[in-house]
C-alpha cells in the first residue's frame, strides 16, 4: 500500500518536515511503501476558475498537479499533509493544489462518480504553529476536512503542536515519537491481513484496469489491489474509461503500470492475467490464475461493455471464493 505526503512548508529542513519525516519512516517501518512530494519545488498553477472540471471532470492546466499529484491521490491508500500555520491555514503552495482538487469534487458530486478505492482511503494532518492560541489549527482543519472529502479519503486525525517556532523546536519535543507511532498504529490497523491480488494483462489498458476497479470497489477492506501491464500503454483506453463510468465507477487519473514497477514494490499472493499469463513474469510463491478473456482494445464499444460485464461477474465469484 502506498502512504503519500503532501509537504507545504518552504522550508526544507522545517518543524513540520520533520513531523511528516518521522510519520514517513514509521510507516515504513510498519511496512508501508511511502513517498513524499514536496510541494513547494514542483511547477503549480493556481486554479483559473476555468469551470472545465465541473463540466467535463478534468482540468486543463498543464502542470505537476494534472501529470503527478492528481494519479498519485488516486493510488495512495493513506494521504498526508504536512503545513505550518501561516495566517490559520496551510501555505500557500498547499492551497494551490488543494484548491485544484476542485476536479475531485466535480467529478464526485457533478458526474456523480465514484472512485474505486473511497472506502479505504484514508487521510491524516500533521502542523505546527508557533502562537499558542486555541483558534490556532481551526481554518486549517476546515480546509482539510473538506480537502479530504473531495478526495474521497476519510479524514482519520491530526497530530498538531502549538509554540513551535525554532528550527530545532519539533526534534526536541517529548511526546512526538510515541505521538506519531500511535497515529500511523492506528491507521494503518484496517489495512492489515487483506490478501494481495495482482490483476494483469499486455497493456494496463482495459481489462487490468477494469478488473482492479471491480475488485477494489467490491472488497477494498479484503483484498489490497494492484495492476500492470508486461507492455504497458502510454494511457488507458478511452471506451474502458467510458463503460465503466456508465457503471457509475470513475477510472480518471489511472495510468498504466509495468510489471517491473509493480513487483519491484510489492509481492502479490494471486496473480490474475486476463488471457496473456505467458507474458507475466513468474513470482514465487504466487498463485497464478488465467482468466482468458478477449482483448476489447480496437472493437465496438458494445464489444468493451460485455468483456467489463464478465470481468465484474468473474471479480464477484472471486470475492465469493476467497470470502
Amino acid at each position: 500500500m502506498l502512504v503519500l505526503g503532501l509537504q507545504g512548508s518552504p522550508r526544507k529542513k522545517g518543524n513540520s518536515n520533520f513531523l511528516l519525516q518521522t510519520f514517513m519512516k514509521t510507516a515504513e517501518n510498519m511496512g508501508a511503501r511511502t513517498l513524499t512530494i514536496d510541494v513547494t519545488r514542483k511547477n503549480i498553477i493556481p486554479c483559473k476558475e476555468f469551470v472545465v472540471c465541473e463540466k467535463k471532470g478534468f482540468c486543463p492546466i498543464d502542470d505537476d498537479v494534472r501529470d503527478e499529484i492528481y494519479p498519485l491521490l488516486r493510488q495512495a491508500e493513506v494521504i498526508v499533509i504536512a503545513t505550518p500555520i501561516f495566517f490559520y491555514n496551510m501555505t500557500a503552495q498547499l492551497k494551490a493544489v488543494v484548491d485544484r482538487c476542485q476536479t475531485f469534487w466535480a467529478r464526485k458530486y457533478k458526474l456523480k462518480l465514484k472512485d474505486p478505492g473511497a472506502s479505504m482511503r484514508r487521510g491524516f494532518l500533521l502542523s505546527v504553529g508557533a502562537t499558542k492560541g486555541k483558534n490556532l489549527f481551526e481554518g486549517l482543519n476546515l480546509t482539510t476536512q473538506y480537502f479530504f472529502d473531495a478526495i474521497d479519503a476519510e479524514f482519520e486525525g491530526s497530530l498538531t503542536y502549538r509554540g513551535i517556532e525554532g528550527p530545532k523546536d519539533m526534534a526536541g519535543h517529548p511526546t512526538v515519537e510515541d505521538d506519531v507511532e500511535k497515529a500511523v498504529q492506528n491507521i494503518l490497523h484496517p489495512f492489515s491481513g487483506r490478501k494481495k491480488i495482482l490483476f494483469a494483462c499486455r497493456e494496463n489498458a482495459c481489462r487490468s484496469q477494469m478488473a482492479s476497479a471491480f475488485a477494489q470497489s467490491f472488497a477494498g477492506d479484503k483484498l489490497e489491489v494492484l495492476n500492470a501491464g508486461s507492455k504497458p500503454a502510454d494511457k488507458v483506453h478511452p471506451d474502458m474509461v467510458t463503460v465503466m463510468h456508465e457503471k457509475g465507477i470513475d477510472m480518471g487519473f489511472r495510468v498504466p503500470r509495468t510489471m517491473d514497477e509493480v513487483l519491484s514494490n510489492d509481492t502479490p499472493e494471486v496473480i490474475i492475467t486476463m488471457g496473456c499469463a505467458e507474458q507475466c513474469p513468474l513470482v514465487p510463491g504466487a498463485q497464478k490464475i488465467d482468466w482468458d478473456l478477449p482483448d476489447p482494445a480496437g472493437k465496438p464499444i458494445e464489444f468493451m461493455r460485455d468483456v467489463r460485464d464478465d470481468i465484474e461477474n468473474r471479480v464477484q465469484n472471486l470475492i465469493s471464493e476467497i470470502s
